[in-house]
């Protein structure tokens, strides 16, 4: 009953749904909690299944019983505002942040299948975990010294690109005294103020969109501007108007690797702009940090493997001569500056106990890249 309070309270401050007082909200709560306490990254709630928690990347199934029609709907509108339940029946479709104080946040996204409401809740832990006990690389701490540029994060859905989001906020948050604001869709972690003082905007209550927040950013006197998702044309030529103009824009991008974030961003632009855009990117990027995660060997979980790609002279050549399938050959070359492929992360993993051969071998871009570079250990 106490959760529950809080999270009344908490509902009526920041106009987030208020959950029912009924058996199906204190189901939901029990679900949510035991996901919790086994550091699952998201609950999908689907008709005919138990609960299924997704756990160091594998779906499992709950304790819980199988889920009919009606329960999967009475569950999730638990956690729904009667006008958040009308938007869902309009528009079929549904993204909100709801806020457990014992548990955390949670992102919440209704859908509808085959008629029926169903539901994918990511976990939002309560605290962030240090660049060490992450694996970020030892660069980062570097990057977020910056004062102005572009650091990009990339990689495939539930590679935690958000996490080490959040954790470089975070470092500048404990370091700096400035200004940060972030845009986000929506907002996974609520920051405290330390040194820095921080707004964080969500798409849909705060603002209409990551381009129109973006517009009115610049002119709320930040220093660091966090963007949780560069989508679109306008999104992503404002981030390099404002990394040009002296801020540091922290971004995440869906993109697999180095060389095709570059590729992506100029791809976006029509073919007249395309110029202009490589020589805006080349001149204020700071890094492109593309990861995954890797299931280990040595212990339960997943193991971070990052390739690392630093605005270097070189670097900004290449880009803005449209060279970007020299970007792997310049990685390869520039560990003196903080850079590596994702090969040679995956290769030091394995070499270390973390992960299995194999694994690397998967979780490659280039596997001939690995046997390239262990050729030497073989001599």
């Amino acid at each position: 009953m106490d959760t529950q309070l809080s999270f009344a309270q908490h509902g009526r401050m920041t106009g987030l749904g208020l959950p029912s007082e009924t058996n199906h909200y204190t189901r939901l709560l029990a679900a949510l909690r035991r996901a919790v306490q086994r550091r699952a990254s998201d609950v999908h709630l689907v008709v005919g299944l138990p609960p299924m928690f997704r756990i160091d990347g594998e779906l499992i199934a709950d304790t819980d019983a199988s889920l009919g029609r009606d329960d999967v709907r009475e569950l999730i509108y638990s956690l729904l505002s009667e006008a958040q339940q009308e938007e869902f029946t309009r528009d079929w479709q549904l993204c909100v942040s709801i806020f457990i104080p014992e548990l955390g946040h949670f992102r919440v996204t209704v859908y509808s299948h085959m008629g029926n409401a169903e539901a994918s809740i990511r976990v939002c832990p309560l605290s962030l975990r240090t660049p060490q006990e992450l694996g970020l690389p030892e660069i980062v701490h570097k990057l977020i010294e910056k004062r102005s540029g572009l650091i990009l994060i990339t990689g495939p859905t539930g590679s935690g690109k958000t996490t080490t989001f959040n954790c470089m906020i975070d470092m500048i948050n404990r370091q700096r005294r400035c200004k940060i604001i972030t845009v986000e869709d929506p907002v996974e972690f609520v920051h405290e103020n330390r040194l820095s003082l921080i707004v964080q905007q969500q798409v849909h209550s705060d603002t209409r969109s990551f381009s129109k927040a973006m517009v009115h950013i610049l002119r709320q006197d930040p220093d660091v501007i966090g963007v949780g998702e560069m989508r679109d044309l306008e999104t992503i030529s404002t981030a390099l108007t404002a990394a040009e103009t002296g801020h540091l824009v922290i971004a995440t991008l869906h993109t697999p690797d180095a060389a095709q974030t570059v590729d992506r961003i100029v791809d976006v632009f029509p073919g007249d702009m395309q110029a202009q855009i490589q020589t805006q990117l080349a001149s204020c990027l700071v890094a492109v940090i593309a990861q995954q995660l890797v299931p280990r060997v040595d212990a339960d979980g997943r193991k971070l493997a990052t390739e690392v790609l630093i605005g270097t002279g070189a670097v900004r050549s290449q880009i803005r001569e449209r060279k970007s399938n020299m970007l792997r050959s310049t990685m390869q070359t520039g560990r003196k500056e903080g850079m590596q492929l994702m090969e040679r992360s995956l290769l030091d993993l394995y070499q270390s106990g973390v992960i299995t051969y194999d694994s690397a071998i998967a979780h490659s871009h280039s596997p001939d890249v690995i046997q390239q570079l262990m050729a030497p250990d073989k001599k």
